[in-house]
């Protein structure tokens, strides 16, 4: 039986594609600087649980994504300092080479399988750069009391199918919470709504409590809201929530057309003291970045979205200069 392959150890031609993607994150991501700023970043990588183990998948392989697809989605993720990662399934097989793609600086932390049918074998996870980021002591899934406050006794009459997952971070002497889901997408739009707002409302009522500690709290993921403004939208932003400056008309996915993008993923915060805690940490500017024309190649859209993913990463930068 031959030998496994070394994700390491990349053949030359995989290393001159991953090395394609350097001048792109170059223009397209903020550089990471010691003590001078954050990157915060949000991805719903599809189906990330089985891998084939070659460096080329073949016609009979089946997951078709393969060591140089885990490649290309570590140059991607190296940028950034800490990641939310949705759709991390059952079978962490990906996710374990991926970490050894990224090398021993990088550590992860996530949930255990989410379980039942809507759940969908998922867990949720986040990667983070150890030489920029660490682990400061909070990590739970949030679960919403019957009795809460706001939410209204038919507006939320179960628990989260796949529980928000928040872990707390410290970054030249800043810490911050993060606050990831996947909204359940729902036979209908309308279906997402309940979801929303609850998590809206338990947000600004948990921002209060955590602010007395000096804990930022940023909530980002996949929150599967379709257009700017619908109910979806406004459920989502009722309760303060602030999604980043920039964002706006970025797509989302793939296979979103110029001028009908999606909103599905988020990255959003609390702006008015009144609502929620501002946040403290200083906000530069926010993106996504477009991987498509970097790694296509032969493969249709819908190929590339098993490969890599159906969605693209969304980031935001924040200062932490101390003056």
């Amino acid at each position: 039986m031959p030998a496994e392959p070394d994700i390491t150890d990349p053949p030359a031609e995989v290393a001159v594609r991953i090395g394609a993607f350097t001048p792109a994150l170059d223009a397209g991501v903020p550089e990471k600087a010691l003590d001078r700023n954050l990157l915060v970043a949000t991805w719903n990588l599809r189906a990330f649980g089985g891998l084939t183990k070659k460096w080329q998948a073949e016609e009979a392989d089946s997951p078709k994504r393969c060591f140089s697809d885990l490649l290309a989605i570590a140059a991607v993720l190296s940028r950034f300092d800490v990641v939310a990662v949705q759709e991390v399934k059952g079978d962490i097989r990906a996710l374990r080479h991926l970490l050894k793609a990224l090398g021993p600086d990088w550590s992860f932390t996530l949930t255990d399988v989410t379980a039942g049918k809507a759940g969908n074998d998922e867990r949720i996870a986040f990667l983070f750069d150890t030489r920029r980021v660490k682990l400061s002591g909070l990590a739970c899934e949030l679960v919403v009391p019957e009795d809460e406050p706001g939410i209204g006794a038919t507006a939320f009459n179960k628990q989260f199918a796949r529980t928000p997952y928040a872990v707390s971070f410290a970054s030249a002497g800043h810490t911050f919470i993060l606050v990831t889901l996947h909204v359940v997408y729902g036979q209908t739009a309308a279906d997402r709504i309940p979801e929303l707002s609850a998590i809206a409302s338990w947000l600004s009522g948990w921002a209060q409590e955590v602010s007395e500690w000096g804990h930022n709290l940023i909530c980002l993921g996949d929150f599967n809201i379709d257009r700017k403004d619908d109910p979806l939208y406004q459920a989502f932003t009722s309760t303060g929530l602030t999604p980043a400056p920039g964002l706006d008309g970025v797509p989302r996915t793939i296979f979103d057309d110029p001028g009908t993008e999606h909103y599905y993923d988020q990255i959003a915060w609390f702006v008015d003291d009144a609502k929620g805690p501002a946040l403290a940490l200083t906000f530069q500017k926010a993106g996504s970045f477009d991987f498509v024309p970097l790694w296509q190649g032969t493969l249709s859209k819908t190929e590339l979205s098993w490969r890599v993913s159906d969605h693209y990463p969304l980031w935001s930068e924040f200062s932490v200069r101390s003056a």
